[in-house]
Parts: C-alpha cells; structure tokens; sequence
C-alpha cells in the first residue's frame, strides 16, 4: 500500500509538471531590441548589444540571449540609440494653443512629422514666449495626452507684458523687475524647467542686460536654464532699417557676450539658442562667436550653444527686400504706387536703394535669395541674381521691379527665401562638444502650406546625413550625442538621453544606409527615411518605419516642482 501511495503521489506530480510545462511562459520584458549596434549617447563608440524595455524603462542592457519579450525588434545591422531630445522646439508656445502640444486634434498632438525624424522629447516655451498661468498648459497638456514628452520654459516676454501690459517699448523699473522676478519664481514652482527670452522680438527688444539678470537669478536656485534667442544673429536685428534706425545696432558678438553676461552675474547655465552668423556680409564671424563662448567656458561661466542644420532661418522664408516704410502710407493699400512716389524723390530714393542693398546682403546675397511664388511661374526657383540677369538689371533695381510688378497682395512682391547661413559657418558651430542639436519648429501637418520650414521633419536625419555622411565633418557619435545626452546634461534629465538600465525607455533604432531627410522646401511636408523604430517611454510611435497613432507622451516638469 505504502508503494502504491509513492507511485500514486509520483504519477500525480508529473502530470502536475507536463501541466505547467504545457502552460506558456509569461514574457521577461515588454520589448527587446536585439543584436543592433548600441550608440549609448555618451559619445563612445557603438557596441554590439540587446536592449530590453519593461514598465517604460530600460531593464537590460547586453547579450541577452533567449530572453523572451512582449515585442521583439530585430535591430541586425541597425544602429540603437536613445531618443532624440529637441532643446529649442516650437511645439508648443505662445498664448493660443491651436497649431501645438495643446491643439484639439489628437494627430497634431501625435507630432507626427517630429517622431519620424527619432524626436521623443520636446522644450517649449521659446522667444519669451509661453502661456500663463504655466500650470494651465501643463494640465492641460496632461489631460488631452501628447505624442512625445515636454519640457516647459517660462517666457521672459510674457512676464515682461503681464507686469508692464502695452507700455513695455522702454527699460523696466526696478519695481516692474521684482514683480517679474516673482512671476518667474511662480512659474518655476509650477514646473518651468528654465527661462526663454526673445531678445530680437517684441517686448524683450526693449529690456536691458540688467533686467535679465534680475530674473535670471531665480534660475541657480532651483537648478533652471536660461535659453536665449539674442539681439542678433549676423551684422545687425531682423528689424534694424538703416535709413530709419541710425548707426549701432548689436551684432551677434554683442549678442553672444549678453548671454555669457547673464551667466556669469547669476551663475545660471545659460543657452545661445539656434547660433549662427546671418548675412553674406557677416558670415565667417562664427569663429568669433565660438572662441567667445569657449573663453567663457574655459573660465567656468556655465554656457551653451543649440544649432539647426541648415542655411535659411525661419524668417528667411518671409524675406521682403523692400522695406515697409517705402510701401505703405496712410490711406493707400496700392504698395506699387507709394513705392513709385518714393522713387519720384531722389534723395528718398536713394536711401531706399541703400536699405534694399543691405537686405539682400543680409538675405545672403543675391545668388542666394530664391523665388518661391510669383506672378510669373517660369522665375520659381530662380534666383535674385539670375532674374536680374534675365532682366539685365542690377539685384536692386530687380527688387523693386519684383514689388511693382508682382503679387499685388504680398509684401516685395513675391514669396521669397533667402540662405542667409554660410555651410563653413554651420560646419564650425556643428564640430562643437557643446553644441546640441535643435529643430526650432514645431507640428507640422501637409494641410499647413508651403511655406513650412523643412527644419520641422528633417533636422535631426539632416544633421547625421549633411554633416556625418556627406561632409564627414562630424563623426556618427558626436552627432548621437548632440542629439541626446548633450542636451539631457544641458536640461537636467537625469533619466532620459543615454542606454543604461533603469533610464526612460526613449529609444531610436536606425538604418544608417537609408537614414535621410526628405524635405525641401518647395515639398516640405515629407517624412524622413532610415528611422525605423521609435519608442517613447516604452511604447512605439514608429514601427517598420511607419508611424504609430499613440500619446505616451509626459510633461517633464522641473525636480521637485508639485504634481498637479
């Protein structure tokens, strides 16, 4: 009896075994990336490795062997590297919420065109310009959900406005500067990551250093930055008119010892935002620019840079050679005729041809300027230079023939772009270990027109291709680390930017041979190629080189700011 007991309990358990066995075995991971070619993020060169996912964070790193997952990518050949992170994005700012982040429409907020290019963190807020209160943008970022993850900066403008309303064309007092200093230490508690400031734009135009030094020293307190489009950007502002504004406007080394300024009185980490040198007239000046900021860093002053990869800004694209005082006048709306009143009076008429001069030397130069719409549709495409050849006119006198005979509902006539960016300029700014890639655009749907910048779909694909693989001006590890630790150290993320175990689960997986951008700027809306997956914090918005429809997305708020 006591045999037939064992056999009995032995027969039992392993039927109880094979029962267990026949059961599936739950997976180890919710993802693993297997046998790509690991760039950490950090600068080193890639290593051969598996990487696996659980609960959105990076579980492992390493030879896994047959550890099994949820999802399984087969990254063979392809490079892994962590999400890219956009330190100056403009997918969300501003005070209406339509066109961003906060947009009622679930795709725009998806950001499409910013994930296929390996985009999974933004930082909003830029120009000094942001929302306010902060805390109803970040609540409401929270609530509809978005499609990569955000930081928010508190805009210097839009403090400057709330304490000094419509009279803020002067220097604030040092009463209005404490009051913006507290609205800026507010915005800071309710999650602000830092302080933008437009300094080119309305109202920051009309603030002095010792203003932002006021409010920049709330930074340090909290650990925040200070991220600045300057005064200048070349010879002189977007605004500066030389017949109307007089001698000594700021340049861009003015602009740039500002922000060092900044840093150095408050002890602040303080960002040169989108550094280049505007104008055909100025360019070479970035090696001047860089040697400023390298002394600054060399004697401790806790100073940055971000670059976009290509040689035509935002407002290239709206470039008007004549200036608005030649065409408009009270009581008309026919530009062609005030500007033939003004080219009737030779002493007027010549400064405007000085103005004009000077535009398209700051456009980049006549080679560079290119028409885009026009009445005539044989000129799009062409050149300033090669319609002024055409016409057998000088670049000036075809400027004004352009506004008199063109669009009669656009300003100069035409839409125009002009490439006011030198590449040995860009290349030199590129090489710098401080320097980390920006966009400086934001959402981007087709339905939006033409006259989107290429740099909202391609800057990050651009930056490799251009610059790593065309150029070989940079290596691939520098550009990965531009693209992602750089600007985690610049912006305090502790968890996200690098591939090591117990980060953000922000990943990219990309095909080096195929990797590029597609967007030009008579087809901008074009998606790169070569980036295959994109996880942000764990959950795919790329895959197989498509898009995914999700909004895993978080607000990044500042450490030790309160929940909402």
């Amino acid at each position: 009896m006591k045999r037939a007991s064992v056999a009995a309990t032995l027969a039992l358990a392993a039927v109880v075994a094979a029962a267990i066995a026949a059961q599936p075995t739950p997976p180890g991971y919710d993802l693993v990336i297997r046998g790509g070619r690991v760039l950490d993020g950090t600068g080193n060169p890639w290593f051969p490795a598996d990487v696996a996912v659980k609960d959105g964070r990076i579980a492992a790193v390493g030879r896994l062997g047959d550890t099994t997952a949820t999802t399984v990518v087969d990254a063979t050949g392809k490079y892994v590297a962590p999400g890219f992170i956009d330190i100056h994005s403009h997918a969300d700012d501003g005070s209406s919420p339509r066109g961003g982040l906060r947009d009622q429409s679930r795709e725009r907020r998806a950001a499409p065109n910013l994930v296929s290019q390996g985009i999974t963190t933004v930082v909003v807020n830029h120009d000094g310009r942001s929302p306010w209160p902060l805390s109803e943008q970040r609540a409401l970022l929270e609530k509809q959900g978005i499609g990569v993850n955000a930081m928010l900066l508190v805009g210097h403008g839009t403090v400057r406005r709330q304490v000094m309303g419509d009279d803020a064309r002067r220097p604030s007092t040092a009463a209005e500067m404490a009051k913006m200093r507290a609205l800026v230490r507010q915005a800071l508690q309710e999650g602000a990551v830092g302080m933008s400031a437009g300094l080119e734009y309305e109202p920051g135009r009309w603030s002095t250093t010792d203003e932002l030094v006021e409010l920049a020293k709330e930074l340090p307190l909290v650990d925040g930055v200070y991220i600045s489009h300057e005064r200048s950007e070349g010879s002189d502002p977007l605004w500066y008119v030389p017949s109307q504004d007089g001698p000594g406007p700021p340049t861009l080394l003015d602009a740039v010892r500002e922000t060092i300024e900044v840093g150095e009185r408050t002890g602040a980490r303080v960002v040169a935002s989108h550094l280049k040198a505007k104008g055909a007239h100025y360019w070479g000046s970035s090696t001047a620019a860089v040697s400023l900021i390298q002394r600054a860093r060399d004697r401790g002053v806790d100073v940055w840079a971000d670059q976009y990869p290509y040689p035509t800004s935002g407002t290239d694209g709206s470039t008007v050679l004549v200036p608005a005082w030649a065409t408009t006048a009270p009581g008309s709306t026919d530009r062609a005729t005030v500007l033939r009143r003004v080219l009737g009076d030779p002493p007027t008429a010549k400064q405007l041809r000085a103005d004009i001069a000077h535009e398209i030397q700051r456009r980049g130069g006549a080679e560079n300027i290119i028409v885009f719409d026009y009445t005539d549709k044989a000129l799009y495409g062409k050149s300033l230079a090669e319609i002024a050849g055409l016409w057998k006119l000088d670049a000036v006198e075809t400027a004004i023939r352009i506004q008199l005979e063109g669009l009669p509902d656009r300003r100069g006539g035409a839409r125009m772009r002009g490439f006011s960016m030198a590449e040995a300029d860009m290349e030199i700014i590129a090489k710098q270990p401080w320097v980390a890639t920006s966009t400086d655009g934001g959402i981007a749907l087709p339905e939006d027109g033409p006259s989107t910048h290429a740099r909202f779909y391609g800057s990050f694909t651009r930056k490799i291709r251009q610059y790593v693989l065309e150029r070989s001006a940079i290596s691939l590890e520098h550009a990965i680390r531009a693209a992602t630790s750089l600007p985690a150290r610049i912006m305090r993320l502790k968890d996200r930017g690098e591939i090591r175990e117990g980060m953000a689960a922000d990943l990219v997986v990309f095909d080096l041979a195929t990797l590029r951008d597609k967007a030009t700027f008579f087809d901008p809306h074009q998606h790169s190629e070569g980036i295959e997956h994109v996880f942000v914090n764990g959950v795919a918005r790329v895959s197989g080189g498509r898009i995914v429809d999700a909004l895993p997305g978080r607000v990044l708020a500042r450490a030790g700011a309160p929940g909402l």
